[in-house]
């Protein structure tokens, strides 16, 4: 059966010939919008888990963290492969010695398959980028950046602290020691149209990057987003509403862009909205219903190895 787009699981079944899992990972590190060099209060919607809620503790060696979580995952699946996902807070952010001590701790194991670092865009350094190449030669290493939006004034809204030109030049720099590098946006971010958020991703997806990850805005508890929003109640996508644009965003993308995420996850005992998002299944059935209904999908489907 051909699939609508280009996903994160094709493409893993396609590079290591079977199902491989991420295991979320907490290597202690900070980021400069919470250890004061651009701000104390981290972004917006950023929780204290700094976007790694489901990272496991920093008190535990990446060795132990991994095998941990293998356990966890092969209660449910016979997964023998797995990607190191260095998830919590800003991963490039701490002395290249120590990058290097956690990032080949991970890439030794023989169970790792391919190391992700989420981290911003303004947390290189030559040093660093030579580190990940180096990384790169043993197993393949995916850069993740959150960009969110192109917007400047939600950039400034979301106190993200950085700026488009700077994460343009990131990309490229990456690109150029050959680095996958996979984009997070977040679709309903306060003030921004569909027209403002189609706009962010035309942008990155004609820049030179691998991957995207569409994230559904959540109001989670205990962030500054959680305040504004119990002040000044916006509006969020329905389930439909969100299915909907999820598939127009979808047809805009280049067919070798692979998608990482349709949705997202928000742990539901922060969640306090949009509540149908718990619903993982509810809403990727949705979606790919919404992808049949589409007549405009019949000259763009993909075969199971990604191309046409």
């Amino acid at each position: 059966m051909e699939a609508r787009y280009y996903s994160l699981d094709t493409y893993l079944k396609n590079t290591f010939g079977e199902k491989v899992y991420r295991l979320s990972l907490n290597a202690g590190m900070t980021c400069p919008n919470r250890d004061g060099k651009l701000d104390t209060r981290g972004c917006i919607f950023c929780s204290a888990g700094g976007s790694g809620d489901f990272a496991a503790t920093p008190s535990l060696s990446i060795t132990e963290q991994i095998e941990e979580a293998k356990l966890r995952i092969q209660e449910k699946t016979k997964c023998t492969k797995y990607i190191a996902y260095f998830q919590a807070y800003t991963n490039t952010y701490a002395p290249v010695p120590y990058l290097r001590k956690v990032f080949f701790e991970a890439i030794g194991h023989p169970d790792i398959v391919a190391l992700s670092i989420a981290t911003r865009c303004d947390c290189f350094s030559d040093e660093i980028l030579d580190l990940l190449v180096e990384c790169n030669q043993i197993k393949p290493v995916w850069v993740e950046l959150g960009l969110q939006t192109i917007h400047p004034q939600t950039l400034q809204f979301i106190r993200s602290g950085f700026t488009v030109s700077q994460f343009d030049t990131a990309v490229l720099a990456l690109n150029q020691r050959k680095l996958d590098v996979i984009v997070h946006l977040i679709l309903g971010l306060p003030g921004e149209t569909k027209e403002m958020m189609l706009a962010s991703l035309s942008h990155v997806a004609h820049m030179p990057i691998s991957g995207i990850k569409l994230q559904l805005l959540h109001v989670l508890k205990h962030t500054d987003l959680a305040s504004y929003y119990e002040a000044n109640p916006f509006v969020l996508f329905s389930l439909e509403e969100y299915c909907e644009f999820i598939v127009d965003c979808i047809e805009r993308l280049p067919k070798h862009i692979v998608l990482h995420r349709l949705t997202g996850d928000g742990p539901r005992n922060l969640l306090i909205a949009p509540l149908w998002s718990t619903d993982k299944k509810r809403v990727l059935n949705t979606i790919h219903k919404r992808l049949k209904e589409r007549d405009t999908w019949q000259g763009r489907l993909f075969s199971p190895s990604g191309s046409k």
